[in-house]
């Protein structure tokens, strides 16, 4: 749901107010510290209706700058094996080359993962219509995705493997290999992104009425 600092603060006052009935006089502390955290609502709410707001096109091009240097690290990696013939193992994209840990590091892929996640959640609001619809789709995908990269984070922490497997696996990998595995669930979280980020710049002309941000690319571009 769509937030806002007229919601943030009613929300607040009502709380508030509870309290005080509840507790009297000696609520101060108690009413003093949700204010504060009312503060920190507000702030954060703020935040966010400017990301979806005046802020919505550069909080998308500096997300998919993200985006793209992910997908530059799963494409040389599978360059690395596919042309250049490297063992699986050794192939580590570009940044694992100097810093091996990091390939191997499952914190690396969930961190990766879950800021996907909270990236396209948090620019969800940004989007109406069309656009709405596919990038709803991805950050459903996505989920999934940071799922299965949860499962592997699991089993690297316990030291316990699915499935009685060599090592650390998620569901579908059972089904395929991990290099492939990602590149398809990456295929098909980025995929989605662009049609949704497609229809954001070339709305029609109900989806622009209703759009907070300006990313529309110029009014006579508008679909039907």
């Amino acid at each position: 749901m769509w937030c806002t600092l007229a919601d943030a603060r009613r929300h607040a006052y009502i709380i508030t107010s509870i309290a005080a009935r509840a507790w009297g006089p000696a609520s101060q502390a108690t009413q003093c510290d949700l204010h504060r955290r009312t503060e920190r609502t507000d702030y954060m709410c703020s935040f966010v209706e400017k990301l979806n707001g005046p802020w919505h096109a550069w909080a998308l091009r500096t997300f998919m700058v993200v985006v793209l240097a992910h997908w530059a690290e799963h494409l040389t990696q599978a360059y690395q094996v596919y042309v250049l013939a490297w063992p699986v193992h050794h192939a580590r994209g570009v940044l694992g080359q100097a810093f091996p840990w990091l390939v191997h590091s499952e914190v690396l892929h969930y961190g990766y993962a879950l800021i996907m996640l909270a990236g396209i959640w948090t620019l969800l609001p940004g989007y109406v219509g069309r656009s709405r619809t596919w990038w709803l789709a991805a950050l459903v995908i996505q989920f999934w995705h940071h799922i299965e990269h949860g499962l592997l984070q699991g089993q690297a922490i316990t030291g316990r493997t699915l499935f009685g497997a060599a090592a650390p696996t998620s569901i579908i990998q059972l089904l395929m290999p991990r290099l492939e595995l990602h590149l398809v669930y990456n295929t098909l979280v980025f995929v989605p992104m662009v049609v949704a980020m497609y229809y954001h710049l070339v709305p029609s002309a109900p989806e622009a009425e209703g759009m907070r941000c300006h990313c529309a690319l110029h009014s006579h571009l508008v679909t039907t």
